[in-house]
């Protein structure tokens, strides 16, 4: 079967990718390459031994979109992870957010709506909970107003999955929630590789570990935490990535309960950031330069998931620790550098 991953060349989408190959999908990438590099799909063909196809496509030009799924009327799947990903960049730049997800989103979905079959896989995010009132997070905590554009973005995704959903019975699809994905694939042809300035937390840890940065910044020490700093669900991406297959495998099945899914996907742990820290620095053996700074606008006190849903009606769960991610991340920041 032929699937058709956006931002398949990006951390998630190319794991995603691997993990889609090695189960028999062909897989068809789209990516502009603006916030990843070419270089990805080498990665992907030594792990698997199967270059996908690949299209350099920018989904904000309607035309080229449609052009696409004329030429791939044989897609059986589409797993959308192309989109800006950044909550602070989010915040300075909420135009460029708004129209990169939610334009891309909706002219995939109505070029879908063509097709034979039309299984959709979403990546969507643990922010449209926002802070939520009760720990663990379950599938059904309130939607609250959005801290972030980007957190809205996926807010606003998930609602026209849903409208899309209602009036059109041939669509079937599941948003997968991600917590906090890390980590890197263990044979370190691919991971997550930031242009520019890191706006997450594990590459800056990297960065800062292998000298690139001079000081790690930790956005807040006075939360109502147990160390002060904001906690998160960190999930290693290869159990991330799984997910997506196992999801996709649901509707191609049609085993889903409704045409309009939901999911979390996280370890159910929360972890603090200098609990993340410490892990690096256990596993690394090298002491980071870190100091504790004001809070970040956007930025919620604690988040993790509770993981039964995805554990019960999928069936999966995570296997890999945060060292374990930790570990993968830092041999992937030593390869590259060493590049």
């Amino acid at each position: 079967m032929k699937v058709l991953v956006t931002g398949g060349l990006g951390f998630i989408g190319s794991h995603t990718v691997v993990e889609l190959q090695s189960k028999g999908f062909e897989v068809v990438i789209i990516d502009d390459l603006s916030n990843s590099s070419i270089d990805v799909l080498d990665g992907i063909t030594e792990i698997t031994g199967i270059r996908p196809h690949f299209e350099r496509l920018d989904l904000k030009v309607k035309k080229g979109v449609k052009e696409f799924f004329n030429k791939h009327s044989d897609i059986s799947g589409v797993i959308h992870f192309a989109a800006s990903k950044a909550v602070g960049e989010s915040v300075n730049n909420p135009l460029m957010y708004y129209e990169n997800n939610i334009n891309t989103l909706v002219y995939v979905l109505q070029e879908l709506s063509g097709l034979e079959h039309q299984n959709f896989i979403f990546s969507s995010s643990c922010t449209v909970y926002g802070q939520s009132d009760e720990l663990p997070i379950t599938e059904n905590a309130p939607v609250k107003p959005a801290e972030s554009p980007y957190g809205n973005t996926k807010q606003i995704g998930e609602e026209i999955i849903r409208d899309t959903c209602k009036v059109n019975d041939k669509l079937k699809s599941i948003a997968l929630r991600y917590f906090n994905p890390i980590g890197a694939h263990p044979s370190t042809k691919i991971g997550e590789l930031p242009i520019g300035v890191p706006q997450n937390l594990v590459p800056y840890i990297t960065q800062t570990a292998i000298g690139l940065r001079e000081e790690l910044s930790v956005f807040g020490g006075d939360y109502s935490t147990p160390d002060g700093t904001c906690i998160r669900d960190y999930i290693h991406v290869v159990d991330l990535a799984k997910a997506h297959v196992i999801a996709l495998q649901r509707l191609l099945d049609n085993k889903n309960e409704s045409n309009s899914e939901v999911f979390n996907l996280g370890t159910g742990k929360g972890s603090s950031v200098l609990d993340a820290i410490k892990s690096f620095e256990e596993v690394s053996g090298k002491k980071l330069n870190y100091k504790i700074v004001g809070r970040r606008a956007g930025d919620i006190t604690a988040a993790y998931a509770d993981t039964n849903k995805a554990n019960s009606v999928l069936g999966w769960k995570t296997e890999l620790t945060l060292d374990d991610a930790m570990s993968s991340s830092w041999k992937w920041e030593q390869k590259i550098r060493n590049k």
